[in-house]
């Protein structure tokens, strides 16, 4: 094989992983933006993630609560295909706890999807479950938008000195001098 032939086998090699490890990346939503309800319960998603979901299915969502605060989780389809993979490595269908988890897991989801004006309909009782009325703030996080009530959002606090011990805690020994 000649030079062009070899440069072209590494092109491909290349286009190939790159393939692959856009399909194992999560999106991060960056921003978090304040949203009116409509009385239907429907919410339009900030033009900014839509613009952060480039290369995904823009349209699809699963919608569910949180496992540990009273606000929703919004997963683009693609992120929520990732998670499920995730967990379905981790489950036994023959044990009784992870049954349990699992139906708990995935009890009241939703998927919803984005209308000709870039509303999501959330259903209301999705909304109930967070004390959502008339304003929502969405907020971004690593592979999926968190839906608070905006009252509830407005009264997230922790103190400076608190952030600042759960940053030690947590990134204390993880930040790799190769990636700065």
């Amino acid at each position: 094989m000649g030079k062009s032939g070899e440069l072209w086998l590494k092109v491909d090699k290349f286009y190939l992983f790159l393939r692959e490890f856009t399909q194992w990346c999560m999106i991060t939503f960056i921003g978090d933006y304040t949203c009116k309800l409509d009385a239907k319960g429907r919410v339009i998603l900030p033009a900014a993630f839509k613009k952060q979901m480039k290369g995904t299915d823009q349209e699809r969502f699963v919608v569910k609560k949180d496992i540990f605060v009273s606000c929703l989780l919004l997963y683009p389809l693609d992120e929520w295909e990732r998670q499920n993979k995730i967990i379905r490595k981790k489950i036994n269908p023959y044990k009784k706890e992870h049954n349990m988890f699992l139906r708990q897991f995935l009890k009241g989801i939703a998927e919803v999807m984005l209308d000709s004006n870039n509303r999501i309909l959330i259903p209301r009782r999705l909304l109930e479950e967070i004390s959502a009325n008339k304003e929502v703030v969405m907020a971004g996080q690593f592979g999926k938008i968190e839906i608070w009530a905006r009252e509830r959002y407005d009264k997230i606090e922790v103190g400076d000195d608190e952030f600042a011990t759960m940053a030690e805690n947590i990134m204390e020994g993880l930040v790799d001098e190769t990636d700065e």
